[in-house]
């Protein structure tokens, strides 16, 4: 089995990114809607305010992952696309699946992206 391209490796980077970042996100969604329980009950349990607190902490610190996720997706979107360009400037018919799988790649990263802003 010949080693991967770093077309191949990057492309794989990016399809990573883009299901680590999703999945942030929905963590996010999750722990926001256990606040929001928590803050409606109306019970007074003593750890009510222990478990809270705990929530707040772990939502802040998945918010803390995105900023630097958001910047390796960039960096790892922008490698992809000059490897597509070289790539294409060497007009090799051999590459052609990667470079396909690659503009795929780029094309879920974007389209992530705006789902997010």
């Amino acid at each position: 089995m010949p080693p991967r391209s770093q077309l191949e490796i990057n492309t794989a980077s990016v399809l990573r990114l883009v299901k680590e970042e999703a999945s942030y996100h929905r963590e996010a969604v999750q722990q926001a809607e256990r606040i929001k329980k928590l803050e409606n009950e109306k019970s007074e349990d003593e750890n009510r305010e222990y478990l809270l607190q705990q929530e707040r902490r772990a939502l802040e610190e998945t918010e803390k992952v995105f900023p630097s996720l958001k910047k390796k997706l960039h960096d790892i979107v922008a490698q992809l696309e000059s490897l597509i360009a070289e790539e294409a400037a060497k007009g090799s018919e051999s590459n052609v699946a990667e470079i396909t799988a690659a503009k795929e790649a780029i094309a879920q990263a974007k389209t992530a992206e705006r789902e997010v802003s």
